[in-house]
């Protein structure tokens, strides 16, 4: 099978066991959650099912998604968000960009760098491009997604304030979890998006609620640069954000994808 942006209805997932990293289709085998494996990448080549099942549990998830580009972010894309941040809501939306080597995957730690004393989470809906665009139109934009997954947008909030821009607030590494896989048959506009903290509740809002949908963001984006397979764009994370602290377990469960969940550890 030859990649395209639209593949059908599966949930693509990258996983380590005994191998190197493999894609795989996520699915159910008399209840046991399975992988089929794939053989390729279906985001940069072509693939097909090898025959070859694993179960989840026996291997290891990793980001479904390692971008060869970038990671493109939205700012201040709910309004309740900004009201929180002290700011307006944007005219345009407010694009900022995250290192490819800031991400990591379900299950990885999330690093606290000795740099900063405020470390916040920002669960947010992750678009993944499936092919190359630019100029998109806004009713085209469902022809270069390839599928979307979670996110977790993390930021050193007072390097943020002290910085006056964003790269180093948003870029370390480990700064943006993705995962568990990607799904590539779903409606954006109304999702359920939820963070916990330690099991606690902090954010929960939906994707109606974005000031900019999905299509508006890629179409605005693709207007000034170049979108590549494999890149990936945040939306914008609900208001309740927070800090997290080593030790704590961070959950961002989005309705239709799944959940991610991470851990912070000490940079030491």
């Amino acid at each position: 099978m030859r990649r395209t942006a639209r593949v059908g209805s599966m949930r693509v997932a990258r996983f380590a066991g005994e191998d190197d990293p493999q894609f795989g289709v996520v699915g159910d085998d008399d209840g046991v959650p399975t992988i089929a494996v794939l053989k390729g990448d279906p985001l940069y080549a072509g693939f097909e099912l090898t025959g070859q099942k694993v179960a989840v549990e026996d291997v290891r998830l990793l980001a479904p998604v390692i971008p060869r580009s970038k990671v493109v972010g939205i700012g201040k894309n709910y309004a309740k968000h900004a009201a929180e941040m002290g700011g307006e809501v944007p005219a345009e939306p407010l694009v900022f960009l995250k290192p490819n080597t800031s991400v990591v995957g379900p299950g990885e730690p999330i690093v606290y760098p000795p740099q900063t004393s405020e470390l916040h989470f920002e669960g947010e809906l992750a678009v993944v491009i499936g092919r190359i665009c630019k100029d998109v139109p806004v009713d085209d934009v469902d022809k270069v997604v390839f599928g979307y997954t979670v996110a977790n947008d993390v930021t050193a909030r007072d390097l943020q304030a002290r910085d006056g821009q964003w790269a180093r607030a948003k870029g370390f590494d480990s700064f943006c979890p993705l995962g568990p896989w990607i799904e590539t048959n779903l409606d954006p506009s109304d999702l359920r998006v939820r963070t916990a903290l330690n099991a606690e509740t902090k954010q929960d809002g939906r994707t109606s609620d974005m000031v900019f949908s999905v299509a508006e963001i890629i179409a605005y984006v693709s207007s000034f640069m170049t979108l590549l397979p494999g890149d990936v764009v945040l939306t914008g994370t609900p208001d309740g954000i927070g800090p997290m602290q080593v030790g704590d377990t961070v959950s961002v469960t989005i309705s239709g994808i799944g959940t991610l969940v991470n851990q912070v550890v000490s940079h030491d």
